[in-house]
């Protein structure tokens, strides 16, 4: 059964051409010289991204594969002005990040519910011969045409917005960490990368007060290079303002493998290891209180860590108190601001962009559309009358 979370659209976007200006010269019974009268056309319509908070995937684009706004009509005579072009608007869930297909370049971000950003500007009407009379030049024969369209195929890649972002190894116990704070289901069984795609629970606190958190599919060494699916859902703990690292209790060493994380994380991105991170130990209903007092002694440095077990419930109570005071201090809360107002954005690494197209279904063509096939425009013509 596919699935319904879509995160990667590809879609061949076009804003409307303007409208040519008319060149006419009016000729009427009693007035036969009543010099030029020929309308400017009409500008084409522009394509704009408009966010959307009730979206959360991409699959009401899956299979839209164009966007054409109008284009503008042509003028008339009389100073008839012609239509102004459709905009298209484009509506995407709160998160969503542009890129050109064509070079992998970064275009634009959009962050949040209601944000309208101009993708592609529709062309600008010609001006009609009215515009162009003068006491030198009482009957200009001549007049503009209208502005070419744009066109450029895009990327919509979703990074999800969420307080919260869960960082493991398969099998490190975070979905089950989901379903225990939160209402989300996710699926939970024995065996390795049973999350194939992201989960969002709202994790409810004291004086009905929640944050989000996000679990994405487990990380393994190399995921950074493409190895496993860390890579392709890496990027929806870019925007989490706190990271949860966890790793169970029984592994072998718990500093190692968080070490492991964090070096995956800062290859993919370095400004990933800026945000603020908690240690959390799962599975301790295998370990007794000797043992952890054990495994205290090992832990990394430099990091607040609590030991907790989704099975039977102990240290969560501990655990959310630890996320909430965490996610509300001055210093998380600055640099959440800060990152807010100076996100830098990396275009595509064209060298992995071919295979990610590839995983998503994509033949890495781009998709282009002939003069001839876009007759389903309203596309309005004013004859002259000579």
């Amino acid at each position: 059964m596919e699935s319904n979370f879509v995160d990667y659209v590809k879609i061949c976007c076009r804003s409307g051409k303007g409208g040519r200006g008319s060149m006419h010269l009016k000729h009427v019974k009693y007035n036969p010289n009543g010099g030029p009268d020929g309308g400017d056309g009409g500008d084409g319509g522009s394509v704009y991204l408009r966010g959307n908070h009730n979206y959360w995937t991409l699959l009401h684009l899956k299979y839209q594969r164009h966007v054409f706004a109008q284009h503008g009509g042509n003028g008339g005579r009389d100073k008839c002005h012609g239509t102004k072009g459709k905009d298209e608007y484009i509506d995407v869930p709160c998160g969503t990040v542009v890129y050109n297909a064509e070079t992998g370049k970064f275009v634009c971000d959009v962050a949040y519910d209601g944000q309208v950003v101009c993708l592609l500007k529709g062309g600008r009407g010609g001006l009609g011969n009215f515009q162009f009379r003068s006491a030198t030049n009482q009957a200009p024969r001549y007049a503009q045409p209208g502005e070419p369209m744009q066109e450029m195929t895009i990327i919509l890649e979703l990074k999800l917005l969420a307080d919260v972002g869960l960082v493991g190894f398969p099998n490190a116990g975070k979905s089950t960490l989901l379903s225990s704070l939160s209402s989300a289901r996710p699926k939970i069984a024995n065996y390795p990368f049973t999350t194939l795609e992201p989960s969002l629970g709202i994790v409810g606190y004291h004086d009905r007060q929640s944050f989000v958190m996000a679990d994405i599919p487990g990380i393994i060494e190399g995921a950074s290079e493409g190895k496993g699916l860390g890579l392709r859902f890496l990027r929806h703990i870019e925007r989490n303002s706190l990271l949860l690292f966890m790793v169970p209790g029984d592994t072998d060493d718990i500093k190692h493998e968080y070490e492991v994380l964090l070096n995956e994380l800062g290859k993919f991105n370095p400004e990933m290891l800026d945000k603020h991170r908690v240690l959390a130990v799962t599975k301790c209903d295998l370990l007794d209180d000797e043992l952890i007092d054990m495994l205290r002694d090992t832990l990394p440095d430099g990091i607040q860590t609590v030991f907790i077990s989704s099975v039977t419930g102990q240290g969560l109570e501990e655990l959310k108190n630890v996320l909430w005071v965490e996610l509300n201090s001055e210093s998380n809360k600055l640099q959440t601001i800060m990152a807010e107002d100076t996100l830098v954005h990396r275009d595509k690494d064209m060298a992995r962009f071919a295979l990610e197209l590839q995983d998503e279904g994509e033949d890495g063509s781009i998709e282009m559309v002939d003069e001839d096939d876009i007759e389903i425009l309203d596309d309005f013509e004013y004859e002259d009358e000579q």
